[in-house]
């Protein structure tokens, strides 16, 4: 029929843009983890930003993947999804993702601000001395932190089962959301507590800054040179401003498919998808674009793709 025709081309519309999005984002976050990896060959070691670049880098690519997996087969083929033990995998490894990615983001965020704030408090001067022997911990802590996580999202999707054959059996994936939604949403409370936790982390560190700036401002007002230190300070909230900003929309389009009087509208599913998808390879794409390093190389591989298209 005329109405089955127009589903099959939207699903296959929105399967296509996800693609495009997800490997764009993959490549992306690939290019970081490759940069990474080869100072670390040449180096023998990375610093603590680094540290948590590549391991931001390799959460977002992962994530990428296996959510790309999970919708595309939850759009296209859902019998081959919801069988055990692929389905319970699958919302195993993106949780565990999802929520090392949001932490991640949240050490980049608070080392930043550790780093370039000045404050005399004693506290904060023996975590700027301590810092690069704190990072490690705050990544261990953040990966334990996300496989807890996982393995609960891992449960819930266990016992849940049974119940999401009922609604696929019924047809259509994007149709029954709404109804999967409701066995779903302690999966989305614990995305929202991962959130608010690293959001948390983010607003803290974007507030030290802004009164770090401050101060450091009124000492230079007398001072018709530039600021090194002012720079940097501007420079990191603008970093963790966009950040903030991202993963704010990024939240949002995350739970606006669960109003009740907005899920089944097609423009509110396929936005949200369109977002969810395209974040992980803008904000790493600012972030390569903040590194000078790193954007030489991405600028130079770019160039060298150009003229190798010009000699065609």
């Amino acid at each position: 029929s005329s109405h089955q025709h127009n589903v099959t081309s939207y699903n296959a519309i929105i399967v296509a843009i996800i693609t495009l999005e997800t490997f764009a984002g993959m490549w992306i976050n690939a290019f970081i983890i490759c940069v990474l990896c080869i100072a670390w060959v040449k180096k023998k070691t990375l610093n603590s930003v680094e540290k948590i670049l590549l391991l931001l880098g390799c959460s977002r690519f992962w994530c990428l993947c296996f959510s790309w997996v999970y919708c595309s087969l939850s759009i296209t083929y859902p019998n081959y999804l919801y069988v055990h033990p692929t389905f319970q995998l699958i919302v195993f490894f993106q949780s565990f993702f999802s929520c090392s990615r949001l932490w991640f983001s949240a050490c980049l965020c608070v080392f930043c601000c550790i780093k370039i704030a000045n404050f005399r408090n004693r506290f904060f001067i023996y975590l700027k001395v301590k810092i690069d022997r704190i990072v490690p911990w705050l990544l261990l802590s953040s990966v334990l932190s996300a496989s807890a996580i996982g393995i609960t999202s891992y449960d819930i999707a266990d016992k849940n089962l049974s119940k999401i054959h009922n609604y696929t059996r019924q047809g259509n994936f994007l149709k029954e959301s709404g109804k999967m939604d409701q066995h779903f949403f302690h999966l989305y409370f614990i995305y929202g507590f991962g959130f608010v936790t690293s959001s948390t982390a983010v607003i803290f560190s974007a507030i030290f800054l802004f009164f770090s700036l401050w101060r450091h401002k009124r000492t230079m007002q007398t001072n018709s040179m530039n600021s090194s230190s002012m720079d940097a300070h501007i420079k990191a909230m603008k970093s963790i401003l966009s950040f903030f900003i991202i993963y704010s929309i990024n939240f949002v389009f995350l739970i606006l498919p669960l109003i009740p009087s907005t899920k089944e509208v097609k423009h509110v599913v396929f936005l949200s998808l369109l977002f969810l998808y395209a974040f992980p390879g803008v904000h790493s794409l600012i972030l390569i674009v903040s590194n000078p390093k790193m954007e030489k190389r991405l600028i130079r591989i770019l160039s060298c793709v150009k003229c190798k298209v010009c000699m065609r």
